[in-house]
């Protein structure tokens, strides 16, 4: 799970954007990283594929506070989306803190989205996870498309944790703060808890 750095009194927690291949996760991190002050940023690193690509920086939030006098640094990840790529997205969620699956709000998306959180749910589990003990939080983007399913109907087939959930259209960065400080502040929680025990 996450990471103490002694030397910089830092805790990095890793976040991993998760879902169907173009639902937005990539435009998520871009959207995140163009308004991040750039003097609390790493820089943004995309490993590409011939058809994907998976991207990830970090971030020291600046007001997010500390923990037992530990700054908190995010590294965020995304995975690739096509299921030929799962070698990789497991090898994402080694040590993953916290999980944002962003799910495609398209009709024509549904069976892609649940999927991908099928292979999420199964992929957390070889690696010694359960989503239901993860913090985690669902992110319905693409809502400025036409032709898109109800919040309530993707509620139901994908979010039956009952987590946070939001509406986005990442590409103008509608949801897409909301979303971040929703999965950092319930990996912040868990942190804390951890700490007290």
């Amino acid at each position: 799970m996450s990471f103490i750095n002694y030397l910089s009194r830092e805790i990095n927690c890793k976040i991993v954007y998760y879902g169907p291949g173009l639902c937005g996760k990539t435009a998520n991190l871009q959207y995140i990283y163009g308004k991040t002050n750039p003097q609390a940023r790493g820089k943004m690193i995309s490993l590409a594929t011939e058809t994907e690509r998976t991207l990830f920086f970090d971030f020291l939030p600046l007001a997010l506070g500390e923990i037992r006098g530990f700054k908190t640094r995010f590294h965020l990840y995304t995975v690739p989306g096509q299921v030929f790529y799962d070698a990789s997205r497991k090898l994402i969620l080694k040590g993953v803190d916290g999980v944002v699956f962003v799910a495609d709000s398209q009709l024509a998306r549904i069976e892609a989205n649940m999927e991908s959180m099928d292979n999420l749910r199964s992929n957390l589990i070889e690696q010694g996870y359960s989503l239901d003990n993860l913090p985690y939080v669902v992110q319905y983007n693409k809502r400025d498309m036409p032709s898109i399913a109800p919040v309530e109907e993707l509620r139901t087939m994908i979010n039956g944790g009952n987590v946070p959930d939001f509406e986005a259209v990442a590409i103008n960065g509608t949801g897409v703060f909301d979303t971040l400080k929703a999965v950092a502040k319930l990996v912040l929680t868990e942190l804390k808890k951890a700490g007290s025990r």
